[in-house]
């Protein structure tokens, strides 16, 4: 039997376009209504990617959605190149009419250098890549700012039968029909439902940068401009590939060249010392730009000018403010409790090999809305959706880990092997 809170997951408007069209949205606001139901409301604590495209389906179906982001400032992450796999960019393409060739770069080559930066290898295969800012500012401008509520950090929540109830840092309370909780790697919700559940240190962090293009040297731009250029030796490998600019660009000599390099860091003082910033202040997950002590930096431009080959030591060179990623494994057990859900890295977190931690969000999102489209009650939604993404992310998880270890610890990353083709549902899938 469907209650009167979960009846308008039953009036998905499959017609619709973009959910930011406001006479679309109170078409099916009618349709809901009409029926005698009030529109479910949604809380979706987190504002990153995966937040914002689980708001955008949610309202798509109908339903009443607000999204509490806890910065005070809009998001912004420099350095962050993002390969940009079908299920990251489904949204914006099918749903916003946005097209593909105007908010990523298409590279056609994988391709790799040895020490002299003579090619070893080049595979013809087509990528995309972006920007993380490029693809939170078009996922924001689609949902609006009306209700993406800067300064909102969720605290707690308790949940009822019937209902959650939301806490803000402020003292705020709100009652809703669904919490989605996207509050990322180190997520509170995550804390809060699966106390158990800790990060495990995979050994190795990835230093990461981006430079403008227009900054290198005619002969670097053309060796690294149509492809994703790897760089693989003893215990360590390195990628560069283009990405949107600042701006969004993606015209040639207007776009940054991106940087990610996996080195080993021992657990303990070797990478406590790492992670405290030139003020002293130990960091967790990650080190801003600008953060990391200049001895770790001298260091990391030392390395690049005596390792790796001389295109790719001209990108991590030409960095001001390279920044630190630790990677960790993150699994879970259960990503549904009747009417909450963990989606993205708030629950399963997976290395960054297979460039799917975006895509990964987006097809959670997803599956969540047709879940709520097909069923009649949140709890049911949410215990037919859970198995399907709990495997996803356990498959996806032990590749990425594989393929770490490969690279990190074994040594046996091979130029040509098909595991390592980038994909969410497995090598170029």
């Amino acid at each position: 039997m469907v209650s009167e809170a979960d009846a308008p997951f039953r009036s998905y408007y499959r017609g619709a376009g973009s959910a930011s069209d406001g006479t679309q949205l109170s078409e099916r606001n009618r349709r809901a209504n009409n029926r005698g139901a009030r529109i479910a409301r949604v809380a979706i604590a987190g504002g990153s990617l995966g937040g914002l495209t689980a708001a955008l389906l949610l309202r798509d179906l109908g339903l009443d959605v607000t999204v509490y982001e806890r910065s005070p400032a809009e998001l912004e992450q420099r350095g962050a190149g993002i390969g940009f796999l079908p299920a990251s960019y489904r949204y914006l393409v099918e749903r916003a009419g946005r097209s593909l060739d105007a908010i990523s770069v298409a590279t056609s080559h994988i391709r790799y250098l040895a020490r002299s930066g003579e090619i070893i290898h080049d595979l013809e295969h087509s990528y995309r890549f972006s920007a993380w800012n490029t693809v939170y500012r078009e996922l924001l401008a689609h949902f609006g700012r009306e209700r993406y509520r800067l300064g909102h950090e969720m605290v707690s929540f308790e949940a009822q039968a019937d209902h959650v109830a939301v806490t803000m840092a402020d003292g705020r309370r709100d009652h809703v029909d669904l919490l989605v909780c996207a509050d990322g790697v180190a997520s509170r919700s995550r804390r809060h439902l699966l106390p158990d559940v800790h990060a495990r240190y995979a050994g190795y962090v990835a230093w990461r940068g981006i430079v403008p293009e227009r900054s290198l040297d005619a002969s670097t731009r053309k060796a690294l401009d149509d492809a994703i250029t790897y760089f693989v030796y003893a215990n360590s490998h390195i990628l560069v590939y283009p990405i949107p600019g600042a701006d969004g660009s993606i015209e040639p000599g207007e776009r940054l060249m991106n940087f990610v390099w996996y080195r080993n860091y021992l657990e303990g003082e070797d990478l406590g010392t790492l992670l405290t910033d030139a003020n002293g202040l130990r960091h967790e997950t990650s080190l801003p730009p600008g953060a990391a002590q200049p001895a770790q930096v001298a260091d990391l431009r030392a390395t690049a000018a005596a390792r790796l080959p001389p295109q790719i030591a001209d990108v991590v060179l030409a960095v001001d403010a390279p920044f630190v990623q630790v990677i960790y494994d993150i699994e879970v057990s259960r990503m549904a409790f009747g009417r909450v859900c963990l989606i993205g890295d708030a629950a399963w977190v997976a290395r960054p090999h297979a460039a799917a931690g975006t895509a990964k969000a987006g097809a959670d999102a997803w599956t969540l809305a047709e879940a709520l489209d097909a069923h009649g009650s949140v709890p049911e939604a949410l215990a037919a959706w859970e198995p399907g993404q709990l495997e996803l992310g356990r498959q996806l998880v032990e590749r990425a880990r594989r393929i770490g270890c490969r690279s990190q610890v074994d040594g046996t990353w091979r130029p040509g092997d098909p595991e390592l083709i980038l994909g969410l549902y497995g090598p170029g899938r």
